[in-house]
């Protein structure tokens, strides 16, 4: 390895889709933090959504496209926790009885960071220059927090930026009720969920809600429009990398 590790960016189906920002917020910060940034054009899906749904066949042959598209770098960082949880914790058991692919994936998995736990843990990362004024509060995201211990990480950095006032929300560990295609599947136990984690959110005050995962922060802004709720929802990597001159999630 060089001094200036090579990384790979996942960049997420939904980033690509819906919030080209936070990859390249996501490319900023990982380029600012030393490292030869690589965005590999043959990427697609984790694979999560079939992974969920039991189709194993088709989950194995996009976990085979990521693995080929990025085993050559260094690391594999993803701006989203359960993105960079599927990729990590359960590829290798996508390969189970296939012993050369399975070493080829437990490889490749040892190389998977979150953004901000990359930035933290990885690079050691204790201070960035971008400044944001206003309060925040931070929402931990299921896989995140549970598959990947992402909690303090996010924290740590937002506390370093000036301008910065961080308000705990009660209950932040606490699903958001997106789940991928569990709020497909329970419309309305998803819809009570988030109605929860809405009014929780309001009672902060804060003037910005955070999280690292894209589908946690639009099921959370979509509810907080429809509620009439005036808490702006951006992605923690737009904060940090002090992109926030596009409108908020859901915003205009």
């Amino acid at each position: 390895m060089t001094d200036q590790p090579s990384v790979g960016l996942f960049v997420t189906c939904l980033a690509d889709l819906f919030r080209p920002t936070v990859g390249f917020a996501a490319a900023k910060l990982i380029e600012d933090a030393g490292c030869r940034l690589h965005v590999p054009m043959a990427q697609t899906c984790c694979g999560q959504p079939a992974y969920n749904s039991g189709d194993r066949k088709d989950a194995r042959a996009l976990a085979e496209q990521a693995i080929e598209a990025f085993e050559g770098f260094d690391y594999v960082v993803a701006p989203s926790g359960s993105c960079a949880a599927m990729l990590k914790k359960h590829y290798p058991g996508l390969f189970k009885g296939d012993a050369a692919w399975e070493k080829r994936a437990q490889a490749f998995s040892a190389k998977v960071h979150e953004l901000v736990s990359f930035l933290t843990d990885v690079m050691k990362v204790e201070k960035l220059e971008s400044q944001f004024a206003g309060t925040v509060t931070y929402h931990d995201s299921c896989s995140g927090l549970r598959e990947l211990g992402i909690k303090a990480q996010p924290r740590k950095l937002l506390g370093s930026l000036r301008g910065v006032k961080i308000a705990e929300m009660k209950d932040s560990e606490v699903c958001c009720g997106f789940g991928g295609t569990f709020c497909v599947k329970y419309p309305d136990i998803s819809n009570a969920i988030v109605e929860k984690k809405t009014a929780t959110i309001g009672d902060t005050g804060a003037d910005v809600l955070l999280a690292g995962d894209i589908g946690c922060l639009m099921n959370m802004a979509g509810k907080i429009r429809r509620e009439g709720g005036r808490t702006e929802v951006r992605h923690v990597a737009e904060v940090l990398a002090g992109m926030t001159d596009v409108p908020p999630i859901a915003g205009k």
